[in-house]
C-alpha cells in the first residue's frame, strides 16, 4: 500500500489549529512552571556505623541487633508524625505551615526527606546518608543537623534502654531463683528436723545400732535364764538342810561359771569390751560375798543355826530378784529401742526418696541461680560499656552544611517535558481521528473496503471561494490559537491562580508529583 502523501499532508493542514492547541497549551504550561518554580536546596549528612571499643570476645554485648536492623529501626522512629510535624513548626520549612493541614505537612516532609543506608556486606562498614530539599538554604541544613541529632539520640536510647532492660530482666531473675533457694533450704531443713530419726545419711548408724542392740537383747536374754536357773538353785539348796553341809554355796558356783565365762569371752573379745566389763563386775561382787560368807562361816563354825541359814537364803534370794528385775528392764529398754529403731529404718527409704527429691530441685534452682548471677554480672559490664558509649556506635562523619548552589528544579527538563507532552498529545489526537474515522475518502480506500476496482473516480470539485473561505477559516483559527492560547494562560496565571500551582496539583493527582 502506497503512502498518500499529499493527502495526509492535507489533512495534517487541516487539522493543524488543534494539533497547535495542544502543543501551545502544554508547552507553555511546561515553561511557565520551569521558569516559575521557586528554587530548592539540598543538603545531606553521612553518619556511619562503628563497631565497639572494646572487643565482643572480652565483654559481649547484650544488644545483638545487627547494624541493619538497628538503622531500620532508627529510620522508622524518626520519620514518625511528631518528629516531622514538629520539625518542620520549629524551622519553619513550608511557607504559611499554620495554614496547612497537619497531613499535608507530614506528606511534603516526607517526600523532601530521603534516607539511604549504604555498604554492610562481607564485613563493610555500614553508612546512613540523610538529605532533605527545602525552600531555603539554611532550612535544608538546619533540618538535616536535627535529623542527625535525633538518629544520635535515638541510637543511644536504643542501645542503652536495651543494655538496662536485660540488666533488670536478669536482676529481678536472680532475685527471684535467691527466693527460690531459700524457701528450698527451708523446705529441707524442716524435712530433716521432723525425721531426724530417719534420714537416709543416719542408715548405716541405725543398722550398726541394730544389730548392736540385738545382740544386746541376746544376751540380756540368756542372763535373765541363767539369773533365774541360779534363783531356783537357791531356793532348793536351801530348803534341803540334810544337803547344806555336803554341797557348795551358790554364789561359788555363780562365781566359777563367770570365771570360766570370763575366760572364754577373753579369747574373742578385748578387755574393753562391755560384756567383759560388766562380767569382770560381777565376779568382783560374786568374790566379796563369798569372802565374807567364808568369813562368817570360819568365825561362827560351831554356830550353824536355822537364823544363819534363813538370813543367807533370804539375802541370796533378794539379790537374785534384784539382779532378774533389772535384767528385765534392760530387755525391756532394749526392745523398745530396737523396736523404734526398725520403724525408723523402715521409714528411711520413703524419706530417701523424699529428700532426694528436695534436693533435685535445689541443685536444679542452684545451676539455674549460677546461671543468672554469670548472666548477670555480663549484663552489667555491658549495661556499663553502652552507657559509656565503647559499644557499637553511629558517628557523624560528614555534617550538614549550608548549600550555596540550588539543586532544584530542572528547569530544562520541566520545560522539555512539557513540549514533548504537547507533542505527543497532538500526535495523538492526529492518530486517533484518523483510528475512528471510518469515511471513504480516496478511491484506493474504496478498492480496499469493497475489493472492487473502479473505472474511473469523480473528485470532490471546490468553487474558488469555498476554497477561499475554507483556507481563510484554517488560518484564522491558527492565528487564534498562537495569540490565544498564551493570553489565556497569562490570564490564568496573573487573575486565578499560578501555573505551576496547577501544574503540581495536576501532578500530584496523577500520582506523578
Amino acid at each position: 500500500m502506497n503512502l498518500d502523501l499529499g493527502f495526509y499532508w492535507a489533512l495534517f493542514l487541516r487539522r493543524l489549529p488543534v494539533m497547535t492547541l495542544f502543543v501551545l497549551l502544554f508547552s507553555g504550561l511546561g515553561i511557565v512552571t520551569a521558569f516559575k518554580l521557586p528554587e530548592t536546596y539540598t543538603t545531606s549528612a553521612r553518619l556511619l556505623f562503628e563497631a565497639p571499643q572494646i572487643p565482643a570476645s572480652m565483654i559481649p554485648s547484650t544488644v545483638q541487633t545487627g547494624a541493619a536492623e538497628q538503622l531500620e529501626v532508627i529510620e522508622q522512629r524518626l520519620v514518625t508524625r511528631a518528629n516531622l510535624i514538629d520539625i518542620a513548626n520549629r524551622f519553619n520549612v513550608f511557607e504559611n505551615i499554620r495554614e496547612m493541614e497537619p497531613d499535608t505537612v507530614l506528606a511534603q516532609m516526607r517526600e523532601a526527606t530521603e534516607i539511604w543506608r549504604r555498604g554492610g556486606g562481607r564485613g563493610g562498614a555500614t553508612m546512613m546518608i540523610i538529605s532533605f530539599e527545602a525552600r531555603s538554604p539554611q532550612i535544608a541544613a538546619n533540618v538535616v543537623n536535627e535529623y542527625v541529632t535525633l538518629v544520635l539520640q535515638e541510637n543511644s536510647r536504643f542501645r542503652v534502654s536495651r543494655a538496662e532492660n536485660t540488666l533488670d530482666f536478669f536482676q529481678q531473675e536472680v532475685d527471684r531463683l535467691d527466693d527460690e533457694l531459700a524457701r528450698q533450704s527451708l523446705e529441707i531443713a524442716r524435712f530433716k528436723t521432723e525425721n531426724a530419726d530417719a534420714l537416709p545419711q543416719d542408715r548405716s548408724f541405725s543398722l550398726r545400732r541394730e544389730s548392736l542392740l540385738q545382740e544386746r537383747l541376746d544376751r540380756l536374754s540368756r542372763e535373765l535364764e541363767f539369773a533365774r536357773q541360779q534363783r531356783e538353785n537357791i531356793e532348793s539348796g536351801f530348803g534341803l538342810r540334810g544337803q547344806q553341809a555336803s554341797s557348795r554355796d551358790p554364789r561359788e558356783e555363780e562365781l566359777l561359771i563367770n570365771r570360766a565365762e570370763l575366760d572364754r569371752l577373753r579369747e574373742t573379745y578385748s578387755e574393753s569390751n562391755p560384756r567383759i566389763i560388766r562380767l569382770r563386775d560381777r565376779i568382783a561382787q560374786l568374790e566379796a560375798i563369798v569372802a565374807a560368807q567364808n568369813a562368817l562361816s570360819n568365825s561362827n563354825a560351831q554356830e550353824e543355826g536355822e537364823s544363819l541359814e534363813q538370813s543367807l537364803r533370804n539375802a541370796a534370794l533378794e539379790e537374785a530378784d534384784t539382779r532378774i528385775a533389772a535384767l528385765q528392764e534392760q530387755i525391756e529398754a532394749t526392745a523398745a529401742e530396737l523396736e523404734a529403731l526398725q520403724k525408723n529404718l523402715s521409714a528411711t527409704t520413703a524419706n530417701e526418696f523424699e529428700l532426694a527429691e528436695l534436693e533435685r530441685d535445689y541443685a536444679i534452682i542452684q545451676a539455674r541461680y549460677n546461671s543468672a548471677v554469670s548472666n548477670l554480672n555480663s549484663a552489667r559490664m555491658s549495661e556499663r560499656v553502652e552507657a559509656t558509649a565503647q559499644g557499637q556506635r553511629i558517628s557523624v562523619i560528614e555534617s550538614a552544611s549550608v548549600p550555596q548552589i540550588p539543586s532544584g528544579p530542572n528547569r530544562l527538563a520541566i520545560a522539555a517535558l512539557g513540549i514533548i507532552s504537547g507533542i505527543g498529545l497532538a500526535v495523538g489526537y492526529f492518530v486517533l481521528l484518523e483510528v475512528i474515522n471510518r469515511d471513504i475518502r480516496r478511491p484506493a480506500e474504496l478498492s480496499e473496503r469493497f475489493n472492487v476496482t473502479p473505472i474511473a473516480t469523480i473528485p470532490y470539485m471546490e468553487s474558488q471561494t469555498a476554497r477561499f473561505l475554507r483556507r481563510g477559516a484554517l488560518i484564522t483559527a491558527f492565528v487564534a490559537v498562537l495569540i490565544g492560547v498564551p493570553t489565556a494562560l497569562w490570564y490564568v496565571d496573573t487573575h486565578y491562580l499560578p501555573l505551576e500551582l496547577i501544574v503540581q496539583r495536576g501532578m500530584a493527582k496523577l500520582g506523578l508529583g
